[in-house]
Order: structure tokens, then C-alpha cells, then sequence
């Protein structure tokens, strides 16, 4: 199984905005970098399987690459709760660095922490795994990739976010003879 893990594009959002699981819209630049990451990608089966983010941002990059999308709310960003719409510079920084520092089993008031995503996501990584599936694109968020990547690797979850996630970027993991490959992180 050939397993790619797409991040959405670039939003329409100001730096330093925290907006997780808040339904956000892509740049106006997203039909250039949509090409771009098409172009960093083989053609795919007819019958490839499509799963996403409900969140528009990953839905409207995953409608590009088939007409049959299955959405998935596992595959959502981490829920900041409270935190949500905000600008981390308006966050109170003690709390703000508390959460920074203890971002595994810590949530924002009101969110989940970076463990419940890794479990939540992991649910859906599991099922994937046990599929017959061939060709599989998942479009998601950073967050999610780096649970999934972390799974993959066996990585300490506090380890994760030394991955580089970029807007647009593609991972490609391959599931042969019960053994998962990385075959490129962030391309």
C-alpha cells in the first residue's frame, strides 16, 4: 500500500492566528500551489482512496485529486478550544509557554492535548493499515501528519514537531510485507 500524506495549502490567514479545528479558507494564490502539489505527485489508480479533514481548507485540496472524498473528523487539527480565532500574542504568555512546554498532555482551555490527536488519528491510521487498499492519499493538517508520522516511526510524541510539516507538502509512507517504509517526509 503507498500511503501520502498531503497537507493543505497556504490559508487565508494572518501570521500567528491559532485556528486548529476553526473552518478556515485557502490563500487566493491556492489553484498556483494546488499545480505544485500535483506536480510533486505520481498519477494516481482509479480506484486510489481520497480521505480528508472535513475542514474545508483540506476538503476543497482533496476534491482536486477525485470526485469521491471520504471525510473523516478524526483527521481534524488539534482542537485549541478557547484558543481558537485567536492570535497567540493575545494569549496570556504564562499560560501560553505552560502549554508550549507541556504540549503532549496539556490542552488549551477548553481543546484536547497533543496525545488525544495522536490517539484520535491513530484510530484512523489503524483501519487504514487493515484496509486492501493499493493507493491512498490523506489530506489533513501538520498536527495530524506528525501523530502519524510519529506512529509510524515510533517517535516520543514531544519529538514530533522537530518534523518540518510545510503548506502543500506531501509524505509518502509505503505499507509492503507488514513493514511501513518512509520513503520522503515534506516534499
Amino acid at each position: 500500500m503507498d500511503i501520502y500524506l498531503i497537507r493543505h495549502t497556504q490559508t487565508a490567514t494572518d501570521p500567528g492566528l491559532c485556528y486548529g479545528q476553526s473552518d478556515i479558507a485557502l490563500a487566493a494564490s491556492f489553484a498556483e500551489e494546488m499545480a505544485a502539489v500535483h506536480d510533486k505527485l505520481p498519477e494516481f489508480d482509479e480506484d486510489c482512496q481520497v480521505f480528508c479533514s472535513p475542514l474545508i481548507r483540506c476538503l476543497q485540496l482533496a476534491q482536486t485529486f477525485s470526485d469521491t472524498v471520504t471525510t473523516d473528523d478524526r483527521l481534524q487539527e488539534l482542537n485549541f478550544g478557547d484558543w481558537e480565532g485567536q492570535r497567540f500574542d493575545d494569549l496570556d504568555a504564562e499560560i501560553l509557554q505552560q502549554w508550549t512546554n507541556n504540549f503532549v498532555t496539556a490542552a488549551p482551555p477548553n481543546g484536547e492535548n497533543f496525545e488525544d490527536l495522536y490517539q484520535r488519528a491513530g484510530e484512523f491510521w489503524q483501519e487504514l493499515l487493515a484496509s486492501n487498499a493499493k493507493q491512498v492519499l490523506v489530506i489533513t493538517h501538520a498536527g495530524v501528519i506528525r501523530a502519524l508520522l510519529a506512529r509510524a516511526l515510533n517517535l516520543p510524541l514531544s519529538n514530533s514537531f522537530q518534523l518540518r510539516i510545510d503548506s502543500g507538502s506531501a509524505h509518502k509512507l509505503r505499507l509492503a510485507d507488514d513493514y511501513l517504509y518512509v520513503e520522503y517526509i515534506n516534499l
